[in-house]
Order: C-alpha cells, then structure tokens, then sequence
C-alpha cells in the first residue's frame, strides 16, 4: 500500500510569532512525521521602481529603497532559518523540513491560500502578528483565511502556547465530528487530556432534559473514535454548560478555567438540536480565545 504523504504548511513573517508557530507544531509528535513547509510571502518592490534607478530626480530614493528591500528580505530569510531550527532541534528530520519564500502576487492571505492547494493538510498561522518588516499584519491575513481556507483543518496560533490539553467544542455536527476524528488521528496514542464540551444557550428545564439525552449519545460516538485511535478513557471528559449568552464565551472561559491550551472546533455546522451553530462560533471564539491555539476543522 502507498504511504499517504502528509505535507502541513506553516505560514510565517517577520515576526516572533514564526517561532511560535513552530515552537507548537514541533510539540505535537504527529507532526514531526509529516513535512513541514515554512512559507513566506514577500512584499518585494515592484519592477516600475527600478526603471527609475537612472533618474537623477528619482535614482536617490530608488536606491535606499532597493537597501531597505534587502534589508527586509535578509531579515525574512533570518527569522526562517530561526524558526527551521526550531522543528530541527525538535526531532524533524533534515528533508522533511522546507523553506519557502515567494514573492506576493495578488496578495499575502490569497497567496497563501494558493499555496495550501498544493496538496497541504493544514495550515499553521499566527493569531496576529506585524511584522518587524513593516506592513504585513498576520491579524487580517489570519481573519480572511478563516472565511476562505474551507479545504484543510487550520491552525491559529498564539504567543506562548503549547498545546496543553485539548478543548473540543461538539455538537453532533459532520463538522464537529471531523474536528473529533482529527484529533483522534493527530493525538491518538499521546498523553494529551481532551474535553468534549456541548453548550446550550437555554436553561429550560425541559428543554435541557430533552436535549441531554441526544448530547449524551453524541458524547458516546465521539469517545469511540477516540478511544480507537488510542485514547484511554481516563484522558477523555464531557461537560455540558447550560444558560449562557454566548457559545463561543462559554467555551473559551472553560478552557481558561480547566487551563486547556488548544480549542478545536468544527468550521460550521447546525446540529441536530438546533442549538450550536458552528460559523458563528469559531469565528466568536478566533477573537476571544488570545491565550489559546484555535483549531478549526473543515
């Protein structure tokens, strides 16, 4: 049978946030058998700039422009090797770890998202991050590859967050349930805890009986596909919150409070009790969830 290539991309700037990225990626054991691709885009000046090198009006400027071009690429290429040496000194082997920086095209979030299309299964990226470069803010990259990256699982990261143990947002959703398979296939066999957290915005009491029992029975199917990729059942617990305003709130205050230091939820999905719809929250919980790494499922 022929080995399925397993290829995440970690999309990295100027910033301390490279390491982080690669500081969390190198910690989950899974991924240190899969090739690790630090991508960067560069903002490189434009060719019309150069055509006035010889202006005597213009030719100055150009060149102190064509100096701080590349001072920022010199910059660029320093903190890739910095954060190369991180997945390195973790255990990646030497050819499973590459370096690449392309120049922007159409855009930093759009060329990105050309680039996961080339047979990537995640994608890693800082929280937020302006770059030392000046004007590349991985904020609003990080927002518009939320919207637009619906084909592979991707990765938020924050600044100084390992992955601690692991928060899954469910609902009985397709999504929800892709969100449980990946951890069980990236996690299984570790020694990570997960929580399978289902939130309920009413506080009814009829309504909440009604709707534990399906949550209960999600909860089981959930536990299995855990337990069969190598999860004890020591390292699997439920909770299910009731009477809360927000959704995405509630679930990143239970991982504060349980110190869980990665959120996994589905992309979206309406479950079958009406009550989680998944869009929304990841979305809420993207903005709230500052001190913890975000992932979001496909």
């Amino acid at each position: 049978m022929t080995e399925i290539k397993r290829k995440i991309l970690l999309a990295v700037d100027a910033s301390d946030y490279s390491f982080e990225i690669a500081k969390y990626v190198s910690e989950i054991p899974y991924f240190q058998k899969t090739e690790a691709v630090l991508f960067s885009v560069f903002n490189k000046i434009p060719e019309s700039y150069y055509d006035l090198r010889n202006d005597p009006q213009y030719g100055k400027k150009v060149r102190h422009i064509e100096a701080w071009e590349l001072q920022n690429r010199t910059s660029l290429e320093e903190y890739m090797r910095g954060a190369e040496r991180i997945l390195l000194d973790a255990g990646f082997p030497q050819d499973k770890v590459v370096v690449k920086i392309c120049e922007k095209e159409k855009g930093i979030a759009r060329d990105i998202l050309k680039e996961a299309k080339a047979g990537y299964n995640a994608v890693a990226i800082g929280r937020k991050g302006i770059s030392k470069l000046g004007g590349i803010v991985l904020g609003s990259v990080a927002t518009k590859l939320l919207e637009q990256l619906v084909f592979v699982p991707l990765i938020v990261v924050g600044k100084d967050t390992g992955p601690g143990k692991i928060l899954i947002g469910i609902d009985g959703s397709e999504g929800a349930m892709r969100a449980v398979d990946y951890v069980a296939t990236t996690l299984g066999e570790s020694e990570f805890e997960v929580k399978l957290v289902y939130v309920i915005r009413s506080a009814a009491e009829d309504y909440v009986k009604d709707a534990k029992i399906e949550i209960e029975n999600v909860f089981d199917q959930a536990k299995k596909r855990l337990q069969k990729s190598g999860f004890q059942s020591n390292q699997i617990k439920t909770n299910i919150i009731t009477g809360v305003h927000s959704r995405a709130g509630a679930i990143v205050e239970e991982a504060r409070l349980g110190n869980y230091g990665t959120i996994v939820v589905g992309r979206r999905g309406l479950s079958k009790v009406q009550e989680f719809f998944m869009g929304r929250v990841s979305n809420k919980i993207i903005q709230l969830a500052k001190e913890n790494v975000v992932w979001v499922m496909n």
